[in-house]
């Protein structure tokens, strides 16, 4: 898998991308143009325009438990189980975080919220359904913006 650059576009670069750059990280920059009047969720959005099987293109939930936040990465066909996230991240019990604060810990919108480059350092979970895929899509940290890379 090759880096592809999107550089010379203005405003391109965001945290997740940034943080990619950095590690040496093979990936390739997926754009869509993202309608807000769009009937279904952010991530099926993104699968559908870029015409990625749902169960490659991925989904990043944050939950925590009143005193930690972690980042669960699951793909967008799927539900998240809050037992199972809080089990995975060493929780007694897990609850979503609502979109406002999500957007204000991660310091991306809803819908563009990637598990790479994260403001502030968490635990990220990777549902194991994707170990094994060649290459899956994560947000880019912004809407209209998604990432291939490989899941390991």
């Amino acid at each position: 898998m090759s880096k592809k650059h999107r550089g010379s576009q203005p405003g391109a670069a965001t945290p997740a991308l940034l943080a990619l750059d950095k590690a040496g990280v093979a990936h390739e920059v997926l754009t869509y143009e993202h309608s807000d009047r769009s009937t279904t969720g952010f991530g099926q959005e993104a699968a559908a325009k870029l015409a990625v099987d749902p169960d490659l293109a991925l989904k990043t939930l944050l939950v925590g438990d009143g005193d930690q936040v972690g980042a669960c990465v699951l793909p967008v066909s799927h539900r998240l189980s809050l037992k199972h996230a809080a089990k995975a991240l060493g929780m007694k019990k897990a609850a979503l975080i609502p979109p406002a604060d999500a957007e204000r810990i991660t310091g991306s919108v809803v819908g563009g919220i990637s598990p790479l480059g994260l403001k502030r350092r968490m635990s990220v979970v990777v549902d194991a359904s994707v170990e094994h895929a060649a290459s899956v899509i994560v947000s880019g940290g912004r809407r209209g913006v998604s990432v291939r890379l490989a899941p390991a």
